[in-house]
């Protein structure tokens, strides 16, 4: 066996490259954690062939002296931990090794000028080997450039992606710090990448959703609700969006951590638990939170990368974030995304430059590959069109009296008589206005001051319902009703000892029932709000809720889910006409009732539509 000898600092280096620099992005992301901690207020980043030909991040932070710049290249030297103390970190970066494991399998630039120097300094490393310090011209700050990354470790090379791949990595890194830093100018140019410049906002609410709405899209700032929320030493702040507002995938999650942005589960779940009864479980919440505590209750080196974080008070935490969450959407009450809105104008408009219906409107009439015909000069019908000989028009009003005749035998899809019930004005200040038709018994459209209103009556009875049984189950127990002879309803075995051993939860909901032969269940008790529903339907549907959440759920979330199933069975079916009455109580109702804005299931109860858009939608202005 080979004698044990000590490696060779270079080796050592890019040993430590691997860990600390496992691509592009990795690098950026070291380096402008470094910016921010220098004080830097305007960071800007550039990059070539995805970062691995080039990477260059300017700063106009404090810059560093001679003595500082030759040791900021020095293995475990740095200037982020004063007394030592593990426990109390207050800066992003403190592990010491990103710019010497850089300079190790790279060649490393270093330009920097402090504010009262009278010339600046210029540090070269190649690949480990460090070169004297030199004079040079410099503005205040620093800039680093990172050539042919990975040069002198080929085979790590094999690992990397795609340019495009890792400069959108790249892209990612500096979009999430630029979302935890609103107060720092922040600019992205390069290959593969879209270039933005993102000027620092002023501190508070209004500056945070400027910068979100740049990183999230410009209508995230209308549809999102703020939190700020505080306990046991932690405080909750950001902006979340409504539960009508949501995305595919969740890369419009962010969290940071006393100004660092991680990506955690503990969060994840914790915010999942916040939407866990407004949104469907395939879609993701757009949101930012920033979490502010003393840094000896949050560990932030147990990841290498420094991506995660791990809490003192674990349970704390994420009780905090789920009831921040299910406080302010509670406060956003019956609104919904007002994207809804925009995309039923969008699919309506009959050029709607290639988004939403207006997409495909022409190719479903056998326009085919984004081609469609130049329309023909626009001719007056009149001059156009040539008489037969011998042939005299009739009078005009004998052709609208034919076509009245003929309208006369087509009977209406729809009872769209808007004008059959006299209008309060009063009612039309009102969130969602006046009732004014109910279309093809689905459909409620109401009249406001500025807009109209298209309400899903069942969706939204459903939310209500589910409400309804929630504040009861939480005041004194469901209102309950006795059948008057009890429902038999069979079920598969596995169904039956679900719904039998979950009996005492579920008579807290108003539903009581007992078994009844080796398959099936008999029910005694409904809740009042059910009364007249299918109970066998609503039996089987409590227990598919029952298989779905699992045994091993809570049973809060247990009980939830077989209410959310109970409350469809209560609520307005699709088909049911309504009186007037009825659809303007249905809308008082949702205006006065939390988070009716969606379904149990996520979707957007109704949809908003101002009159200035339907107005654009016939050129009226």
């Amino acid at each position: 066996m080979p004698a044990i000898r000590r490696l060779d600092p270079i080796l050592i280096d890019r040993i430590a490259a691997g860990e600390v620099v496992e691509r592009p992005a990795a690098a950026v992301k070291e380096l402008v954690e470094n910016a921010i901690d220098a004080g830097a207020r305007a960071i800007s980043v550039e990059i070539e062939g995805g970062g691995r030909r080039l990477i260059r991040v300017v700063d106009d932070g404090i810059g560093m002296g001679e003595d500082d710049l030759a040791l900021a290249v020095e293995r475990h030297a740095t200037s982020k931990l004063p007394d030592g103390d593990l426990t109390d970190i207050r800066t992003l970066g403190f592990r010491g090794e990103a710019l010497p494991s850089i300079a190790a399998v790279s060649r490393l630039t270093i330009v920097t000028r402090t504010d009262g120097a009278q010339t600046g300094l210029s540090l070269l490393v190649e690949a480990g080997a460090k070169h004297p310090i030199r004079p040079a011209s410099a503005a205040k700050g620093t800039r680093i450039e990172i050539a042919e990354l990975f040069s002198a470790t080929p085979a790590r090379l094999k690992f990397l992606k795609t340019d495009r791949a890792e400069a959108q990595a790249v892209a990612e890194i500096v979009r999430r710090l630029a979302v935890a830093h609103p107060q720092i100018r922040f600019s992205l140019s390069g290959e593969h990448v879209t270039d933005f410049s993102w000027p620092a906002e002023e501190p508070g609410e209004a500056g945070l959703a400027r910068r979100l709405a740049r990183a999230m899209g410009a209508d995230f700032a209308g549809n999102a609700v703020a939190i700020d929320a505080s306990r046991e030493g932690f405080a909750l702040s950001g902006l979340i969006g409504l539960p009508t507002y949501h995305r595919g995938t969740g890369a419009h999650i962010h969290f940071v951590v006393n100004g660092r942005p991680v990506r955690d589960k503990l969060l994840l779940s914790a915010v999942r638990g916040g939407y866990a009864d407004v949104m469907a479980s395939d879609r993701h919440p757009v949101l930012a939170l920033f979490i502010a505590c003393d840094p000896s209750i949050v560990d932030v080196n147990v990841h290498p990368a420094k991506t995660e974080v791990r809490f003192r008070e674990a349970g704390l935490v994420r009780a905090l974030v789920v009831s921040a969450i299910r406080d302010a959407l509670a406060r956003a009450g019956h609104r919904a995304a007002t994207t809804g809105g925009d995309g039923m104008i969008a699919a309506l408009r009959p050029n709607g430059g290639g988004q939403g219906y207006g997409q495909g409107y022409g190719q479903g009439y056998g326009y085919r590959g984004g081609y469609r015909p130049a329309p023909a000069p626009a001719v007056p019908f009149r001059e156009s069109w040539q008489a037969p000989d011998g042939w005299t028009p009739a009078p005009a009003s004998g052709f609208a009296e034919a076509a009245q005749a003929a309208f006369s035998t087509i009977a209406p899809s729809a009872d769209a008589r808007g004008d059959a019930v006299p209008v309060d004005p009063d009612r039309l200040d009102h969130p969602l206005g006046a009732a004014r038709a109910q279309l093809h018994e689905t459909y409620i459209v109401a009249q406001t001051r500025d807009g109209l209103v298209i309400v899903d009556q069942h969706a939204a009875h459903e939310r209500l319902v589910y409400e309804r049984l929630k504040r009861e189950r939480a005041d004194k127990g469901v209102a309950r009703q006795m059948l008057l002879i009890p429902e038999i309803v069979e079920l598969d075995t596995l169904d039956v000892s679900r719904l039998v051993e979950a009996a005492p939860a579920l008579e807290q909901l108003g539903l009581a029932i007992e078994p009844f032969g080796p398959g099936a269940v008999a029910v005694r008790e409904v809740p009042a709000a059910l009364a007249g529903a299918d109970m066998r339907a609503l039996v089987r549907d409590v227990a598919d809720a029952l298989a779905e959440t699992g045994e091993a759920a809570p049973l809060a979330r247990r009980l939830d889910a077989a209410l959310s199933r109970m409350s469809c069975h209560g609520s307005i079916r699709a088909g049911r006409r309504l009186r007037p009455q009825e659809m303007d109580a249905l809308l008082r109702e949702m205006e006065a009732t939390p988070l009716s804005g969606q379904c149990n299931h996520g979707r957007p109860t109704y949809v908003e539509l101002k009159l200035s858009d339907v107005e654009k939608l016939f050129g009226r202005r």
